[in-house]
């Protein structure tokens, strides 16, 4: 499907994105739809990044209402309580914008809070912080806010294995949403935004980038799929949309810039478990021992607990869970629902990634949650701007903040299109096979259309990032033969390349989520 970079050398774009998950898919998409000129190009897979290691939460924003130790640290640092207001208005109006559009991507879930009569946060803290969050989203998409007292408690599907249940007050429950998977939702906005005319390309590197009075910004691009196949495209703006590998973007850029560091990169690992079956409509959003975020969320029939909270400065192309995470986990875990007693051998798979948080070290060493667009104009980079600690769930809005930042620069070169929140659906093919036995979502005829139209190249693409079946409990590991052989002819495998590609998918599971996929 994709152009050759030989047929993209010495092109010209109005825009050039680098960096194509859900942030950089949507800037695509939305500055596609008002008849700019656009290049997105990733080194990796569509959403392989950040974007598909998330909580997979399209959550109301409460947690940026949370103050840390207590509430007057928003009273001594007005500035912060400023931040969560913005953060938590965001949230809540990308939750009722996405749900509105695109419900066939989302799951709704009973979402609870526990409070307890010692913790941190008391009751009318809590009614007070869904109070602001209900002035700021639309009526349609309600949080149908309640407080459980402790009977019903003892009586509530997941709920009734709480820790100490003399000790708690009350329980806050609301409607909250996940994304049906993050992944999809970024190959929607890419293939939309190629719909509309912008060229589309994974798997492929920005090496270099240097300014020139003629054109702007001079991109070499590097196929990571063709050694030696190289391009040099122009651009009049560039937005690095790269994540957590920001910072390496922003040094590959000539000798007359002199970016400063604009990411701190935290960890966040999650486990998956199997609950019982009627806690399937059941979460929990709690802190955990360390004060931090910690969630327990259903998942296809399976739950997932997290995530971790830790500073990474590691490999950034090497990003997976450790064993003494999945121990931290478990306490935590155990330490909420004391009775289910969880084990190592519970835990099905797990998975990690790194937030790209904006760095302030003297303020937030752990990284600022505030979403920012950089003009990096002032170090050295005119016409270049950077986009940091963009959530999953923000993903809409940060596309038009950015294609309102590039109206104010130039002006398009195409008349505009009306973009499309619609979810791309697979044609119907009652009679193709499913992949997997126990599940029957997952079309071989499906496989193979992706494998055709929408720039997949290996297992993982398609199992995680096309059609979702890497998400089930046994990973699509067993159907890895099966799923590379219903390909092969579309993308010109030979008996050879189907077993390197089953072997490197199994690899992929042993070493990203510490399983075998056994389910």
């Amino acid at each position: 499907m994709r152009l050759s970079l030989a047929e993209l050398d010495r092109r010209t774009f109005d825009v050039a994105i680098i960096g194509a998950g859900v942030n950089g898919a949507s800037a695509a998409q939305n500055l596609a739809a008002a008849g700019y000129d656009v290049l997105l190009v990733d080194k990796g897979d569509f959403a392989s990044g950040s974007s598909s290691r998330s909580s997979r939460l399209l959550h109301c924003g409460l947690r940026y209402l949370a103050p840390g130790s207590s509430i007057w640290e928003f009273v001594r640092h007005p500035d912060r309580l400023a931040v969560a207001l913005r953060m938590a208005r965001q949230a809540m109006q990308s939750r009722a914008q996405f749900v509105a559009t695109t419900p066939e991507r989302t799951r709704a879930m009973n979402f609870c809070f526990p409070i307890y009569r010692d913790g941190p946060y008391k009751t009318w803290q809590v009614d007070l912080a869904f109070r602001i969050l209900d002035t700021f989203g639309p009526k349609a998409v309600p949080l149908d806010y309640q407080r459980l007292n402790p009977g019903t408690v003892r009586e509530t599907p997941l709920l009734r294995w709480l820790r100490d249940p003399e000790r708690i007050s009350s329980v806050a429950m609301f409607r909250e949403y996940q994304f049906e998977w993050p992944e999809r939702i970024c190959m929607d906005a890419v293939l939309d935004a190629e719909r509309m005319g912008a060229v589309v390309r994974n798997y492929t590197s920005a090496r270099r980038l240097e300014r020139t009075a003629e054109s702007g910004w001079r991109i070499a691009l590097r196929d990571e799929l063709a050694p030696g196949a190289e391009a040099i495209v122009s651009a009049r703006l560039v937005f690095n949309m790269a994540g957590i590998w920001i910072d390496q973007v922003n040094a590959q850029a000539d000798g007359a810039a002199h970016p400063k560091r604009k990411i701190t990169g935290t960890k966040g690992v999650h486990i998956m478990i199997r609950l019982p079956p009627d806690c399937q409509d059941y979460g929990i959003a709690t802190l955990n021992r360390l004060n931090e975020g910690f969630y327990c969320v259903p998942w296809r029939g399976m739950h997932y607990f997290g995530p971790t909270e830790t500073l990474y400065e590691g490999n950034l192309d090497d990003i997976r869970p450790l064993e003494s995470e999945l121990d931290f986990l478990l306490d935590e875990a155990n330490h909420l629902l004391p009775s289910i007693k969880l084990k190592r051998d519970d835990v099905i798979f797990a998975w990690a990634g790194v937030r790209p948080l904006t760095y302030d070290k003297a303020l937030l060493p752990q990284g600022k949650r505030a979403r920012e667009l950089h003009d990096l104009g002032t170090e050295g980079m005119p016409d270049a701007f950077a986009l940091t600690a963009g959530p999953v769930m923000t993903y809409r809005s940060a596309g038009v903040e950015v294609a309102r930042a590039v109206a104010h620069r130039i002006k398009p070169s195409r008349p505009p299109q009306t973009l499309s929140y619609a979810a791309r659906r697979y044609p119907e093919n009652q009679n193709s096979p499913p992949l997997l036995d126990d599940d029957t979502t997952v079309k071989l005829a499906d496989l193979q259309f992706a494998a055709e139209r929408e720039h997949a190249t290996n297992l993982a693409d398609l199992l995680f990032r096309r059609t979702g079946a890497g998400w089930t409990a046994g990973m699509a590991a067993r159907a890895a033969e099966r799923a590379a052989a219903a390909v092969a002819g579309v993308l010109g495998w030979d008996a050879a390349r189907v077993a390197k590609e089953v072997a490197d998918y199994r690899d992929y599971l042993a070493r990203n989520h510490l399983t075998t996929g056994a389910g």
